[in-house]
Order: structure tokens, then sequence, then C-alpha cells
């Protein structure tokens, strides 16, 4: 049962509005259930507590696992929940042109979220086929890569040995991705040489070149590991299957069957005001290529970006009619605040904060319509609905109070 169906009607929501104050929003964080910073939810909103985080966004890559416990724990700590989702799909005009989109390492691969999808979440049966298809594909690459690493440890130390299901088990739920994989040679290379020396030597023979992290660097020597052994060129690699990389319509289709809003993460610049990739580097292209995937959505994580890029970009989409997100993913080793951060460190000044509550606005008021059997920002078909913004925002408001005051 979702909360949201005890909520007052819409009349009665838009009257009462809610307080004008704009609280803490983080919209896109991964869970365990595909990787996290996090040991596990609980502690997620542990955080959130301390750090006064009243708004959440699950965001995992591919599952909805995660949802019910994110739900609960979300209604014991007075947290609203946003219901999102992540994809990794392609757009093969752009890859033959080798223009890269959100992945500056592959041309063509294109990050793409969904926005507020049903909660409890349903899903067509060819949705569902849909997603267990694209997720056995990845777990068949991943499971390969496994095995590669596997060879290259009991080649250095014949008493060493991982498995898919020993990493799934321990490191992971439903979904192993690259950096479980990681996690597991990490831990593994510690409990069998403790002194930092020994790490030193292994690693050393493991990536056949001194490794460039302190190997006690927990977050730092396991992206060595993922860059070393699991991307392009690894020692470990294994090139995913095409079938793991959807056409971007066909994951809106999934994403609109879900209930949500089809959303397009922007990598945006390098913190110093550059640019990154070929296709967010021409705005007016850009949305021209949005309009064209019927996308009235944009995601930013701030922690990557410089604060003059930020409020660039924003003032122009939003001025183009665009609704924005912002969260922090927290998809890499180690924890930090949930807060969302601008340039790494600097809080988010408060007309991005503002921006930022404002789009999960947007999202919770889609949710509660939904809920409700009613068309909310988009309709089934991606369409946007006669709904204006000022309204939704107005409206989710209403609803983010509900909860949280």
């Amino acid at each position: 049962m979702n909360f949201l169906k005890e909520y007052p009607d819409i009349e009665t929501l838009m009257r009462i509005g809610g307080d004008i104050s704009v609280p803490h929003v983080n919209g896109h964080i991964h869970t365990p259930y595909s990787f996290s910073s996090f040991d596990n939810i609980a502690q997620i909103f542990e955080l959130a507590n301390d750090e006064e985080v009243e708004v959440l966004g699950i965001n995992d890559f591919f599952v909805s696992d995660g949802y019910n416990e994110f739900y609960n724990y979300a209604v014991k700590n007075g947290v609203f929940p946003l219901f999102n989702v992540e994809f990794i799909g392609l757009i093969q005009e752009l890859q033959r042109r080798n223009v890269t989109i959100n992945d500056p390492n592959n041309p063509g691969r294109i990050y793409f979220s969904g926005k507020g999808l049903n909660y409890p979440y349903r899903v067509s049966e060819e949705s569902k086929k849909f997603l267990d298809d694209l997720i056995a594909e990845s777990q068949k690459q991943v499971a390969k890569m496994i095995e590669k690493v596997n060879y290259l440890l009991q080649s250095i130390y014949p008493d060493m040995s991982l498995t898919y299901e020993e990493v799934k088990k321990k490191y992971a739920k439903e979904l192993v991705r690259e950096r479980h994989i990681a996690k597991a040679i990490r831990i593994l290379v510690e409990e069998n040489y403790p002194q930092k020396s020994g790490k030193m030597m292994f690693y050393t023979e493991l990536f056949d070149v001194e490794p460039k992290s302190n190997p006690e660097d927990i977050a730092a020597i396991e992206n060595e590991i993922r860059g070393k052994l699991l991307k392009a060129g690894g020692s470990a690699f294994i090139p995913e299957s095409p079938a793991s990389f959807p056409p971007v319509e066909r994951i809106s289709e999934y994403i609109l069957d879900a209930g949500g809003i089809p959303c397009y993460p922007v990598l945006l610049d390098d913190r110093k005001g550059n640019l990154i990739t070929g296709f967010e580097r021409d705005w007016k292209v850009m949305d021209e290529q949005f309009k064209a995937m019927n996308v009235h959505m944009i995601e930013l994580i701030p922690s990557r970006n410089s604060v003059q890029k930020l409020r660039e970009f924003i003032k122009y989409f939003t001025r183009l009619g665009y609704v924005i997100s912002l969260g922090s993913e927290h998809n890499t080793p180690g924890v930090f605040p949930l807060e969302v951060k601008v340039d790494g460190e600097d809080i988010l000044p408060d007309d991005l904060k503002k921006v930022s509550y404002d789009g999960a606005c947007v999202i919770a008021a889609h949710q509660y319509l939904k809920t409700n059997g009613e068309e909310g920002f988009v309709t089934t078909n991606g369409n946007r609905t006669e709904r204006s913004i000022a309204d939704l925002i107005t409206l989710g408001n209403a609803v983010v109070k509900e909860m949280i005051a």
C-alpha cells in the first residue's frame, strides 16, 4: 500500500500548498541492490537524519528490488521517497559518428534514468521480460569476467579463488557489477596480505605494473582494480553483448510502462568549466535531440561540476521548459556526505537548492497523481500533460510537506 493513497484529494492539497521552506534533497542515490557507497539501506537513512536530508530518490541500475526496503525506511524516518531507475543504452547513429554522449569513453553509449516510477512497482509482462533479458545478459558478461579474474589470482597465489556465486552472496543483492568484483578482489588481497608491502607486491604482479594507489585506500585501490582489470583493455575484460545496450526508445517504453518520467543524466563539465563530451557541447543540438526522444526532464550530479557551468546550463534548459533534478549518485567506494554538494566540497547554493527541490516536487506530484489514477508530469506515451510546471511544483510541495512536516 502506497501512503500516497491516504493523502487528501488534489484540490485540498493545492489549496493547502504547504509551507515555502526548501528542504535538503538528493534525487539520485544508488543502494546495495546495484552498487552503493553504503553497506545497507539503513545506513542511508541514518545519514539522512544526521544531515537533515528530507527527500531521497533511490536510483539503482536496472532493478527495483530495493523499493520496498527503501519505502519502509523512508516512512519510518519521515523522508519522502522518490522511486527511480537507471539504464545504459545506445544511440547507434551517434556511435557511428563517434560522438560521446554522457559516457566519455564510449561513443554512442548513453546513461538514461526513469523518475517517479510506480510504487508498488508494476510493469507489463513484456516489460518484465525486457528487464529480465537485460539483466541476464549483463550477468553473463560479469560471470565471464570473474572467471578471468580467478585465473589471474590463482596464477599468482593458487590458494586464492573467486566465483560469481561467492561475489553475489557476499557483496551484492541480485545484480553483480564490476564494482562488486573490484571490492571482492580488494578484500581477498587484504585477507591474504595483511601488510602494506605484501599488498603492493601482489597488486604489482596482478597489474603487471606497480599500483598508483595506496593499497590501503579502499576507494582508490578499488577504482584502480576496476580500471586495470575490468574496463576495456584490462586483463580480465569481457566485451558486453550488444543486447546489453538497448536503444533509448526501448528504455523509455519501459520507464513509461513503469509509470515513470524519462530523464537524461547530464555529465556536463570537469569542474573547470570544460564540457566533457561531444554531445553536451552544443546545447541547441541537445535540445533538438531531447525533443526527438520526447525527454522533458534532466538530472545533474553537481559534485562533478563547476558552479558557473551548472547555473549557465540550468538557466538555459529551464527557460526551454525542462525540469531539473539533482543528486549525488553514491555509486563509488567510500562513504561521503549525502547532502548534494557542488564541485566536490562546496555546499549547494540556495538558488540551486531551490532548483533541486522544485525538480523533486514535480516527481513527487507525478507519483501522487499516478498513484491516484491520473496523469502526472508526462502521459503514458511520454508527452507532456497540460499541467503546468508551476502547478506541479505547488502540488508536489504540498505532497512532500504532508509527510515531512
